[in-house]
């Protein structure tokens, strides 16, 4: 299993749609194959900062999401309206 946690901060005028982005790409990611998990966090002490936690079965599934339409389209619009940081972790 590989575990993604990316970082949002968004800028803060740009908060609902930036959450209605996330939604539509959350819908079809959790409807991959691959995916065990895919939940989006908001910051309890930070202004419009988010974290996505995906969970996929393997690094298969997530070169086959990384190149879905859904997330071809969706991400690069999500990158103009906050800055992103991302990382892959591995369970030990």
């Amino acid at each position: 299993m590989k575990v993604i946690i990316a970082k949002f901060i968004v800028q803060h005028d740009q908060e609902s749609t930036f959450l209605k982005l996330v939604n539509e790409l959350g819908n079809a990611s959790r409807a991959e194959a691959g995916n065990i998990e895919y939940k989006l966090h908001k910051k309890t002490d930070g202004p419009s900062t988010f974290c996505l936690i995906e969970k996929w079965k393997d690094q298969a599934a997530i070169d086959l999401h990384n190149s879905s339409p859904h997330f071809t389209t969706i991400v690069p619009q999500i990158g103009e309206l906050a800055e992103v940081v991302i990382d892959v972790y591995e369970p030990i």
